[in-house]
């Protein structure tokens, strides 16, 4: 009976040895460690700036930048459609959501391209997009993202960047509705449609002058 007991032992301590050695493998795998750091670095903001094809547009040329959605956040109603949204009457904004690599670029690189590429002084509009959906506002997903903002709008303010002051909203992400595939990479699908081209290329043109070193 001991000697049973003894060998159950030893089979016990052999398969912790061999178990405690392949997660070592493992992890000093490089490609498995890799693949394990990029999931944690990995993460979301959403912003809004007006029509959500322009915003879109320029986040993705953005370095670090791994995926932007295009999207509604903000309102009320659920599942809300692009049509309910241009009504008004659904209180959403038009926004992109951000995936991005907080190695590469961070929170606050982010923040000072969105402020830098639309009028945060312009209540409800942006050029000759008009409405509440067209509305400036950073929808943080945490309090850190909600401090770094909060920072952010109140130096930027003091510094008379802008004669006015700035009426960008910063509020807590409740919901993100994703856009209809149609919204998704259009300026990239439509680059000669008449908005792209008149509005949202000149836009992307100014951008990569001002933020080049910042590009993929």
């Amino acid at each position: 009976m001991q000697i049973i007991k003894r060998l159950l032992l030893v089979l016990i301590l052999l398969l912790f040895i061999i178990s405690f050695q392949q997660v070592n493998a493992q992890t000093k795998n490089p490609e498995i460690k890799a693949g394990m750091n990029k999931t944690e670095k990995m993460m979301k903001a959403t912003f809004g700036s007006g029509c959500f094809w322009c915003t879109e547009a320029v986040f993705e040329l953005v370095n670090g930048v791994q995926s932007v959605v295009s999207g509604y956040a903000g309102g009320t109603t659920e599942n809300p459609t692009y049509e309910e949204i241009c009504t008004g009457s659904t209180g959403h904004a038009e926004v992109v959501q951000i995936t991005y690599d907080n190695e590469i670029i961070s929170y606050e690189e982010l923040l000072e391209i969105l402020w830098k590429t639309h009028d945060p002084t312009s209540l409800n509009r942006q050029g000759n997009d008009a409405g509440t959906q067209y509305r400036s506002g950073i929808f943080y997903h945490n309090e850190e993202q909600k401090q770094l903002a909060e920072n952010y709008k109140t130096e930027l303010d003091k510094s008379g960047a802008w004669d006015k002051p700035i009426v960008t909203e910063i509020v807590p992400l409740a919901t993100f509705y994703k856009a209809e595939d149609y919204h998704q990479d259009y300026y990239e699908k439509n680059p000669n449609q008449g908005y792209c081209a008149f509005v949202i290329a000149p836009k992307i043109e100014k951008f990569e002058k001002v933020f080049k070193n910042k590009l993929k």
